[in-house]
């Protein structure tokens, strides 16, 4: 599971630093990563929001979809700068399928500018029972599954 999500994540790395923009003003994605509800209602409430683009950047194997924040917006996780938000739940219009063995019925996060060490204890002091993943240097995956 690391290898394909440090892959996958180096390729959103690379499509995320051409698309960020500077603005002001941020969402805040904090109480979703408390990972009390679906992918289908973490990724279809920021579309209907027109927060994230609604057609992933990028579909995994595992059928993870990565989905940019609009043009314009600016996401925050736990104050750290996201630069993509990830989600699949299965059966799901909203999401597409990969190739490979989905990672999860339901799955959904963030990925984010940060330290998995700095990431890890804020998410942790926030009570969130998310999973922490390093990505890279100072990029950092905060996920909630559900199985």
């Amino acid at each position: 599971m690391k290898r394909t999500f440090s892959h996958f994540f180096a390729a959103l790395i690379a499509a995320a630093a051409a698309t960020t923009p500077l603005v002001s003003h941020a969402t805040e994605l904090d109480a979703a990563l408390a990972c009390g509800e679906s992918a289908h209602r973490f990724i279809g409430d920021l579309a209907d929001q027109q927060l994230i683009d609604p057609e992933p950047m990028r579909v995994e194997s595992n059928s993870i979809n990565a989905f940019q924040p609009a043009r314009g917006e600016r996401l925050t996780a736990f104050g750290f700068s996201v630069f993509a938000v990830v989600g699949y739940e299965q059966d799901d219009p909203l999401f597409k399928r990969g190739k490979g063995e989905p990672l999860a019925k339901s799955a959904y996060g963030a990925v984010v500018f940060g330290n998995t060490e700095k990431v890890q204890a804020v998410v942790t002091e926030a009570g969130s029972n998310a999973i922490v993943h390093h990505v890279g240097p100072h990029i950092t995956a905060i996920f909630c599954k559900r199985k």
